[in-house]
């Protein structure tokens, strides 16, 4: 390939990723005009990744257009970073949360956590007040626990459902606890939990409540926080 289609590629791919990261600067500034928390939370991260694809399609497509040498080893070596970083950041949140693969459940399909099996700089993120009503508020919002009437009509599609993680740790109580379950969103709470697992006195029926404060429903996130 010709230098001069080299640099035709890298103007019109950073062109378009320009107009991306407008779109994604935009979509930030959206999210901050919104009361709600759970989405202003984002709007920093939103808009700053927007800006950095920004800055590094900008100096890509300009250093192509005039083909100016300095402007265009920085944008590599700029990508380079950025790769690395993804790469590092990956690694990390593997060796933090490699052992918390989940454990099956006798008779069920999915897995159930435990927050123990993760790495203490994690369980400190997770124990952070402010990290977790963040979170809280965002899984209220987004109903994944008020929607399992609809997914599971009867009690024996619900008990043989394979639930993903946010439904089994956050909108039900460990299996452990031995509750009984009367439909997909409610248990007989008048049972004295089988287990001393804290989750067991935690987890409500209420909407609001549900499980979210429960060590079950904090690991789910994992990096999240």
């Amino acid at each position: 390939m010709s230098t001069g289609t080299s640099t035709f590629v890298i103007r019109w791919i950073n062109f378009l990723t320009m107009i991306l990261a407008i779109a994604v600067i935009c979509f930030g500034v959206w999210m901050s005009t919104h009361h709600d928390e759970c989405r202003k939370s984002l709007t920093l991260p939103v808009m700053g990744l927007g800006a950095l694809i920004l800055i590094i399609s900008l100096i890509g497509f300009l250093g192509a257009l005039k083909n100016i040498t300095v402007l265009l080893w920085m944008y590599l070596i700029m990508l380079f970073l950025v790769l690395v970083a993804i790469l590092v950041f990956t690694v990390l949140a593997f060796i933090v949360t490699n052992n918390g693969s989940g454990h099956h459940v006798s008779g069920q399909r999915y897995k159930e956590y435990q927050l123990q099996d993760y790495h203490s700089w994690f369980l400190v993120q997770l124990n952070n007040t402010k990290n977790w009503r963040r979170l809280k508020s965002c899984l209220v919002k987004s109903k994944n626990c008020d929607d399992l009437p609809k997914k599971y009509k009867t009690l024996k599609e619900y008990k043989s459902a394979n639930l993903n993680p946010i439904e089994a740790g956050c909108c039900r109580p460990p299996s452990e606890c031995g509750y009984p379950p009367k439909n997909a969103s409610y248990y007989d709470l008048s049972f004295h939990p089988l287990s001393s697992n804290r989750d067991c006195k935690l987890y409500k029926n209420a909407r609001s409540s549900k499980c979210y404060n429960c060590d079950s429903c904090k690991q789910v996130f994992q990096f999240r926080s």
